[in-house]
């Protein structure tokens, strides 16, 4: 899950670059929108069909009449990756269950005083109420739109040295991210030269998660005559 609730961090920028990412690795990917704004959701409309597929669903609708909600949340056979786009500012009562069914928790977070400290009281409400060390949850940070030799960036770096959260990228602040959403596609799918540092970030993020996910989640699948149907 990719979870904040001070919005405008870049959680949805971080969500749909994870699924491009993933899928272009050959990993079956699944994307659930909790964000009503459905910013992911039509991003992944947009997706060209000549690029590896992402199912996406749109969890932040109710699921039609005559369906249960677990039907609605079924992702395909295969599926290796199901990433959450969540919503800013969701109620406290929703945390302990969104860190439930989460194996990892990236939180992203801009170099700003204001978001400092929202992320610092998010971090607070994940271990006390959501109880994530209680569910086994990983928690890492990733430090969003970043700029060096700025004194926002080494506020946040200070800021980050005295959490016992990892910190796993450093995701730089550039145009080619708004870019890729455009299109449908991720910043490692942009034939570019100029993003070839971005895509190094994205290498370390996807060999950490390969590192500390929990392969023993189970999914209710999707069978191959539902796909067809």
């Amino acid at each position: 899950s990719v979870m904040n609730t001070k919005g405008g961090c870049g959680k949805t920028t971080i969500a749909i670059n994870l699924a491009s990412f993933f899928a272009s690795r050959g990993h079956g990917t699944t994307l659930i929108d909790y964000d009503r704004q459905a910013s992911s959701t039509r991003w992944a409309n947009a997706r060209p069909s000549n690029l590896p597929p992402i199912h996406c669903v749109a969890a932040y609708e109710p699921p039609p009449s005559g369906m249960t909600r677990t039907w609605q949340m079924r992702v395909p056979q295969g599926t290796s990756y199901v990433i959450h786009d969540t919503p800013a500012g969701y109620a406290l009562v929703d945390v302990e269950d969104r860190v439930a069914e989460t194996d990892i928790i990236l939180i992203p977070v801009l170099p700003s005083t204001i978001d400092i400290h929202s992320t610092a009281n998010f971090i607070r409400d994940l271990l006390l109420i959501g109880k994530a060390r209680i569910h086994n949850t990983r928690l890492a940070i990733l430090a969003n739109r970043t700029r060096i030799h700025t004194r926002a960036v080494e506020k946040l770096e200070r800021f980050l040295r005295k959490l016992d959260i990892p910190v796993i990228a450093r995701i730089r602040d550039t145009q080619n991210y708004v870019s890729a959403a455009e299109q449908g596609i991720g910043i490692h799918e942009m034939n570019k030269r100029e993003v070839q540092k971005d895509r190094e970030s994205w290498v370390e993020i996807h060999d950490w998660l390969n590192n500390n996910r929990d392969c023993s989640r189970e999914f209710v699948y999707i069978l191959p005559q539902d796909l067809t149907a």
